[in-house]
């Protein structure tokens, strides 16, 4: 294996080049016309263009990407997060093309990749478990029936996916069948397919995690845990390892079961065991995450093992040594720096970053995907950089991380930097009274308050409007090369039209107007044109950085809409009127 292709980008792509380098290997990336400036692209010793923006025709097109894998004399392909990571059709079609996938062979991806299946590989092997569905939901009225018979609250969950994506939770009755419709739309936009399963959701839980590297000649090893409790809307924000505030029984069935899931499918590589700790201690498994995390880097901290290298050797059929898990290496805490205005209710906001000035010190790591300069697209996912600190001792990580986001500044863009200052203040969070009260909701719930008061809303800056290019293909020294020229320096008779679907924004202030609250995709209207609504009803459904958000009236008259389902808009721009 001497040339690796990355099949995503970002702060993942960024990780995986410098795993290459370490290794001696060339990195190929691959870009979305959004990302033609993008770092990962600079830092990657060769880069082809995907062609498109949207994830469909980018990150996701398997034949695009398998095309340039070819073109590039790659000998392998590694997935990163997210996108094709646990896509067992992408693994297979790396594997046909000839290349080595650096990953779970197809199979083990299809079997924990189907979370109806990973459950009954879970039981077959004692792991403790929720009610659920026996397969896929197919209509919102069988979740309806499911919550009757077991009561709420609920978990909808993206039968492929993973990641908090295509996952809702449903605590009344009256929001079962809107939220089983807008899980399946979330799946499908992230991951391609659309089926849900449900169970039982336990109020209040932990999020506690086993992470594993597994080589192709049956040895399983457990890394160590993380708590990953601090989330909202399912998508985690800190994590921190190893899991703080477990027993020893805890600590060892979670090492136990999850090295016995993984050996039962025959696993290699490095991949995720997730489980809810209840209130009452009880741990229930969740569900496998073929891949690797985005959290990753805490336990690559407090263990001293680099899982992409170990990916990269396993793939190449190195043996681990042993199954034994490795000393704990002090504590550390992972902060995602997340493009959302917390105090929006963390709408996305991509644009423009004017500067990006991170910290540096003892205990500090940084693995960005942005500098100063850099535009943040709303096509993808809103994490532009992570914050690893850590120190000797939890406390000692702590001290060192109220330093270290003191010293973090981004301008130009909202950040989620303000809900992390407040966050490690907090004695739930820190356990100054002697308990750990984070949960899964804690956010939204004990937290809420605190939020509110301890965050403003940040300025909105209206994103630049990408420049648009016309590509022409070259060659130098025998190899194909794309050429792209500003559509602006090509004469008027052979530019690009203007698109469409694109609104102009209006300087003018009209109360009226019912404004876009993200740059993104206008999913679907939920009155028709004409209808009269009632302030605070949501009227919409918009989707940008593969998250739904839901739009609500400003006030109550007649709606008149500016823009059809399908649109593509921009932070401010007119969805519809309200006279």
């Amino acid at each position: 294996m001497k040339r690796i292709l990355i099949a995503n980008r970002g702060e993942i792509a960024i990780r995986v080049i410098r795993a290459c380098r370490d290794e001696g290997m060339a990195s190929i990336a691959i870009y979305s016309d959004a990302d033609r400036d993008s770092v990962f692209v600079r830092m990657a010793d060769e880069a082809y263009p995907l062609q498109g923006d949207r994830p469909d025709e980018t990150y996701l097109n398997i034949a695009r990407i398998i095309e340039i894998a070819r073109k590039s004399n790659a000998d392998a392909i590694h997935p990163g997060y997210g996108f094709l990571s646990e896509r067992s059709e992408f693994a297979q079609a790396v594997v046909d093309a000839g290349m080595i996938w650096i990953g779970p062979d197809p199979e083990v991806i299809e079997k924990l990749g189907d979370k109806i299946e990973a459950r009954r590989i879970a039981e077959a092997v004692g792991a403790p478990l929720v009610a659920g569905t026996p397969g896929p939901v197919r209509t919102a009225a069988e979740a309806m029936e499911f919550a009757r018979e077991h009561g709420l609250p609920i978990a909808i969950k993206a039968a492929f996916g993973g990641g908090g994506r295509g996952m809702k939770v449903a605590w009344r009755l009256e929001e079962v069948e809107e939220l089983f419709e807008s899980a399946t739309r979330e799946a499908l936009t992230a991951f391609g397919r659309g089926e849900c399963f449900i169970e039982q959701f336990l109020d209040r839980p932990r999020h506690v995690e086993a992470q594993i590297l597994a080589d192709k000649h049956g040895t399983v090893k457990v890394i160590g845990t993380r708590d990953c409790s601090l989330q909202r809307r399912n998508q985690k924000l800190l994590e921190e390892a190893p899991a703080p505030f477990l027993t020893d029984a805890q600590r060892e069935r979670i090492h136990r079961s999850a090295r016995e899931i993984c050996a039962h499918v025959g696993y290699s590589g490095a991949g995720t065991v997730e489980y809810l700790l209840s209130a009452s201690g009880t741990v229930s498994f969740l569900e496998v995450n073929t891949r690797l995390q985005v959290e990753h880097p805490v336990t690559e901290e407090t263990s001293g093992v680099d899982l992409v290298r170990g990916m990269i050797r396993v793939a190449q059929g190195a043996r681990l040594v042993d199954d034994t898990v490795p000393p704990v290496r002090g504590h550390a805490i992972e902060f995602r720096i997340n493009a959302e205005d917390p105090a929006r209710g963390f709408l996305p906001t991509p644009g423009p970053i004017e500067s990006f000035e991170p910290p540096s010190g003892p205990g500090i790591r940084l693995d960005s995907g942005v500098v100063s300069g850099s535009t943040v697209s709303g096509h993808y996912d809103s994490l532009i950089a992570k914050l690893i600190v850590t120190g000797a001792t939890r406390d000692e990580a702590l001290e060192r991380a109220q330093r270290a986001l003191a010293e973090f500044k981004v301008s130009g863009i909202s950040t989620v930097l303000p809900f992390h200052r407040a966050v490690i203040a907090q004695d739930d969070f820190r356990a100054r009274n002697d308990a750990f009260r984070v949960h899964t909701r804690w956010i939204e719930t004990e937290f809420a308050e605190a939020l509110e008061k301890a965050v403003a809303p940040h300025p909105r800056v209206m994103p630049a409007k990408p420049e648009k290019f016309l590509t022409f293909a070259i060659e130098l020294d025998g190899k194909r090369h794309e050429l792209g020229i500003p559509a602006r320096l090509v004469s008027a008779s052979s530019a690009i039209s203007p698109n469409p679907a694109l609104k102009p924004e209006t300087d003018q202030v009209d109360d009226t107007v019912l404004a876009a609250p993200i740059s993104g995709s206008l999913t679907e209207w939920r009155c028709q044109d004409g209808d009269e609504v009632e302030k605070g009803q949501v009227v919409a459904v918009m989707e940008a950085m593969k998250m739904e958000t839901r739009v609500e009236a400003h006030r109550t008259g007649r709606i008149s809409h500016a823009a059809g389902a399908g649109d593509v808009l921009s932070f401010g721009a007119a969805l519809a009127r309200i006279a």
